[in-house]
């Protein structure tokens, strides 16, 4: 039960960043990508044990993998990403631990993976940005524009510290403990 869990987990957890994909890609293409691995893999939530211990899960990552990337680096591109107007250390991975990061516009940066643990974005614009397993650990999120950033979760958001005056996207919402001041 508990290897069934885990898988399960794993899937839904691809098929909430697919649902993002195909809402925010530009490309039909690309729509149709993440539209056709979310139909596979929601059959699979509802298939057998069997079917589901089947399945080659590393190939399954990798192949939502490419099309979250390719749906992030079109949405980034729209903000002028690659136009070189950004930090060179807003890197996927980027190690910005108690970076001091206010007021900044961040727009279109690849943060995916970044480790943020407590820094400070207070009124930053974070429109397109990825943040794809960025680690929002008490990172200082008052007053910061997450409204249009990608690939967010609930998690992330519970895990950091935000306001009143923090946007957020429409699929997380402000934890209680923002508001416990």
């Amino acid at each position: 039960m508990f290897a069934a869990f885990k898988i399960v987990k794993q899937l839904h957890e691809m098929l909430w960043y697919l649902a993002e994909a195909c809402e925010r890609a530009y490309a039909p293409e690309a729509v149709h990508e993440a539209r056709e691995l979310e139909s596979a893999i929601a059959a699979l939530t509802h298939g057998s044990l069997a079917e589901l211990f089947s399945v080659d899960i590393g190939a399954l990552h990798g192949a939502v993998r490419t099309v979250l990337m390719e749906v992030s680096e079109e949405v980034r591109a729209s903000y002028f990403a690659e136009a070189g107007h950004l930090d060179p250390s807003f890197t996927p991975a980027a190690d910005l631990a108690g970076a001091d990061l206010r007021a900044r516009r961040l727009c279109g940066a690849d943060l995916r993976g970044a480790c943020l643990i407590a820094a400070d974005l207070r009124e930053s614009d974070l429109a397109a940005v990825d943040l794809l397993g960025a680690d929002l650990r008490d990172a200082r999120l008052e007053g910061a524009d997450l409204s249009a950033a990608l690939y967010v979760t609930q998690p992330q958001i519970n895990a950091a510290r935000g306001d009143g005056k923090t946007r957020l996207p429409a699929s997380v919402s402000a934890p209680s403990h923002w508001f416990d001041h």
